[in-house]
């Protein structure tokens, strides 16, 4: 991974993190450092980007300790993603609101168009960008 696609990546989390910007920002900023995908874990309270060449960049999410719900559920977590896509919450009230659900995290497939949620069991919930299907 380059020292641009870090820089991104390290501003994008940090905005995040404060709620400067949402998902459709970081998304199309982290498309033109050439990022391909990360994964979100909100039990290590970190996330993982990666690059196209295999190459990866390990990120603390800095967010407070959320208690993770036992079940998953589905419903849950799209509400928690229309709310996001009308600008209601952003990234730390997301994350309080997926916990809850169940959620243990994400991968956002910036390439594929689409973020998967999973919970503890193996549940998963498929959510594709805005006008990606």
């Amino acid at each position: 991974m380059n020292s641009e696609q870090q820089a991104v990546i390290q501003e994008c989390a940090a905005l995040s993190k404060t709620g400067q910007i949402g998902f459709g920002e970081v998304v199309g900023r982290l498309i033109k450092a050439g990022v391909e995908r990360y994964h979100a874990d909100y039990s290590r309270m970190e996330a993982t980007y990666y690059a196209p060449d295999g190459t990866s960049l390990v990120v603390a999410l800095n967010l407070e300790s959320m208690p993770i719900a036992r079940d998953f559920s589905a419903a849950q977590v799209e509400t928690a993603v229309r709310q996001s896509q009308r600008g209601e919450i952003k990234f730390p009230q997301f994350s309080r609101q997926a916990t809850a659900a169940g959620c243990v995290g994400y991968f956002a497939q910036i390439a594929g168009k689409c973020v998967q949620y999973f919970g503890r069991n193996g549940e998963m919930h498929t959510e594709w960008f805005p006008g990606a299907k």
